[in-house]
This record gives C-alpha cells, sequence and structure tokens, in this order.
C-alpha cells in the first residue's frame, strides 16, 4: 500500500553515453569533462577523494554532483520532496553525491549540513541511506 497523498517516485532520465563511460571504467575526471552534468562522474570523484582524506576537494566535488542533480530532479518533475528511488540506477549518482556530501562535512565539522544530508537521503528512499552508509 502506498501514500495516495505523496507524490510519485522521481526518475532521471538514462545518461547512457556517460553511464557506458562509467561503466567501462574511464577516470571519472574524464567523464565529468565530457558530461559536467552527470552526477555519477562528480560521486566518484567524491568518493575517491574521501578514500584519500582529501576532505576540501570532497566536499567540492560532492556539492557539484549534488546541486547538477538538484537541477535534474527538479526538470524531471520532483517537487523538492517525495521519493527518489535508489533501484533505480541513474538516480544513484545524485544519492552518492549526497551521500559524500554528507560524510565530507561530517568530517569538516559542518554537523547542521551533515544532519541535513542524511535526514535528505533517508526521505528520498532508505535503501540509499543503507548502501551509502548513512542510515
Amino acid at each position: 500500500m502506498t501514500n495516495l497523498l505523496e507524490p510519485d517516485p522521481t526518475r532521471l532520465p538514462e545518461r547512457v553515453d556517460a553511464q557506458a563511460a562509467m561503466d567501462a571504467g574511464t577516470d571519472p575526471s574524464d567523464v565529468a569533462a565530457e558530461h559536467p552534468d552527470f552526477s555519477e562522474a562528480w560521486a566518484a570523484l567524491a568518493e575517491r577523494a574521501l578514500e584519500a582524506g582529501e576532505f576540501v576537494p570532497a566536499y567540492a566535488f560532492a556539492r557539484t554532483g549534488y546541486h547538477r542533480g538538484l537541477d535534474q530532479l527538479r526538470r524531471a518533475g520532483w517537487k523538492g520532496f517525495g521519493p527518489i528511488p535508489w533501484d533505480h540506477r541513474p538516480n544513484q549518482g545524485f544519492l552518492r553525491a549526497l551521500a559524500a556530501l554528507a560524510k565530507a562535512a561530517q568530517r569538516l565539522g559542518e554537523t547542521e549540513e551533515y544532519e541535513r544530508c542524511r535526514k535528505f537521503i533517508a526521505d528520498s528512499d532508505p535503501a540509499a541511506a543503507a548502501a551509502t552508509g548513512l542510515q
């Protein structure tokens, strides 16, 4: 049973060329340069920077992916609330960027932003929170 008052889930459109480049192992920097609005490339750059302990670049990469994803969500009909399903692959770039933004913010002492992002991802899809370690 679904909540009839909640909007339909938002599913971003497929990005075949950019996704194929990522799946082929192309460096995310190259994918971002070729497809600057592709959140998955920015998320991958942020995750790589987080792993390297480079929290300021991670924050910048994640924020870029997050904002590019917000633009796309709005174009797809999202009104600022409602489900953004993790199981829809095109949504994962945005959700990963959001999770990376939360993690980088936490490492930089931005507690309010960390909590806002953590709540946003859990509200979008609890599966996304679980998959990104932000439960």
